[in-house]
């Protein structure tokens, strides 16, 4: 029996990490198949319970997603036939799913992905658009909704109800899981790359919580950006793959051994990957041959004129301002002004930068956005104005939520509190 605990062990472990890889492409497939989240979203517990009965006797399968699609499906047409003893409307919801099992020969025509065919779901126009987003990162994503509201600055339980409430408005309204065609597959593509623009955000960044890189997002947002691709070739799709491309090259290096965060001016370049920079430059280069681009693109453009860089000093910093003020043009937003206010500093040093972010505060929607007053600190303490300089640090640290962001500003008050006491004497 003391032999058995470690064999068990490495089956949970074993089965976490297929969770972990496979579970959000299963439930993906389960609602394609069964046709409703809640049954879905029962169907794939049940089917890792099943595992976690069956696996430790007779072996991890050859293809464990497709063996936990299939207990899936059985396991919810099981739990219908049970239900039919109250209502008799459950039994020909089997009895339907049952035939299509029989009958079924190979996947529905066009893209293959259900995850994808899932996106464009979440994305449908009959949703809110926040609606939209919050259901992408936690049915796509698997993201807690406590995650969600963190990312969306709202409650919990407000963001728990909008989600609640556009599975409902996709059941009622009979929204297909399928992906558009046509002039429909354009109108919703937008809404589309927001939404894997956002899953690469919270992976290359996350909103709170001890992990700045959440390599699973970044990757699974790289994966979906290259199938949009593939599916429909515009320029703002090929625009957006090639900013998450040139992002995720810097992965390496922006976090340190120890788990604390590197500012991209102390970052070894050494270690960014050159293949996906030149992947991701030549998408931008093609992108913006088209003269159809657009926000995607242009960010791109900006990371990519980083990525050339053989450091901060040699950066073309009046060519990122001068990008930023473009991007402004079609996609105006305080963040963006924030991230030009920055380039300016860069380009003509802190104090017109300083006079940038200070008129952003002032104006009120940053106010509470904890990288404002980071970048307001940095610049103060540029100029050697140390005590402005502790007190924005001081209101970015109270703001921010991730512990690498929090060590990075505990460092740099204690560097500012040195100053100061040198100072004194």
């Amino acid at each position: 029996m003391v032999t058995s605990v470690p064999m068990m062990d490495s089956f949970s472990a074993r089965i976490q990490e297929i969770y972990q890889q496979e579970s959000r492409r299963v439930l993906a497939t389960l609602i394609r198949l069964l046709g409703s989240f809640e049954l879905a979203e029962e169907a794939l517990h049940d089917a890792f319970a099943a595992a976690m009965n069956q696996w430790p006797g007779e072996g991890v399968p050859d293809n464990p997603r497709a063996w936990l699609v299939s207990a899936g499906r059985f396991k919810a047409i099981d739990q219908l036939r049970r239900k039919a003893r109250f209502d008799v409307s459950f039994e020909e919801v089997a009895d339907r799913l049952e035939a299509e099992l029989a009958c079924e020969d190979e996947e529905p025509q066009g893209i293959e992905d259900d995850r994808l065919r899932l996106i464009f779901t979440c994305c449908h126009p009959g949703l809110a658009p926040e609606a939209q987003l919050a259901l992408t990162l936690r049915e796509v994503c698997g993201l807690t909704t406590e995650e969600i509201a963190s990312a969306f600055l709202t409650s919990t339980p407000t963001l728990a109800q909008r989600i609640v409430r556009a599975k409902a408005k996709i059941r009622d309204a009979n929204i297909p899981y399928a992906v558009p065609e046509g002039q429909e597959l354009q109108e919703r593509l937008a809404s589309v790359l927001h939404a894997i623009y956002l899953i690469f955000n919270e992976g290359y960044s996350a909103s709170a919580g001890e992990r700045l890189i959440r390599q699973d997002l970044c990757g699974e947002a790289i994966r979906l950006a290259r199938l949009l691709c593939q599916l429909l070739p515009e320029p703002e799709a090929r625009g957006l793959l090639a900013l998450l491309l040139l992002q995720d090259a810097r992965r390496s290096a922006r976090v340190s051994a120890d788990g604390n965060l590197v500012l991209l001016e102390d970052q070894d370049r050494s270690l960014w990957n050159r293949e996906q920079i030149q992947e991701g430059s030549n998408l931008v280069l093609q992108a913006l041959a088209s003269r159809r681009f657009g926000p995607y693109t242009l960010q791109a453009a900006i990371a990519a004129v980083h990525s050339d860089a053989d450091s901060t000093e040699t950066t073309d910093w009046p060519q990122i301002v001068g990008l930023y003020e473009a991007l402004l043009g079609q996609s105006p937003s305080p963040v963006i002004e924030l991230n030009r206010a920055v380039a300016v500093a860069m380009r003509d040093g802190p104090e017109r930068g300083l006079a940038l972010i200070d008129h952003l505060l002032a104006e009120g929607p940053l106010s509470d956005y904890h990288l404002a007053h980071a970048a307001r600190a940095d610049l103060l303490r540029r100029l050697g104005q140390n005590k402005q300089a502790h007190a924005a640090y001081r209101r970015a640290l109270a703001l921010s939520q991730q512990g690498p962001e929090q060590r990075f500003l505990l460092r740099r008050l204690h560097e500012i509190e040195t100053r100061l006491a040198t100072e004194k004497k």
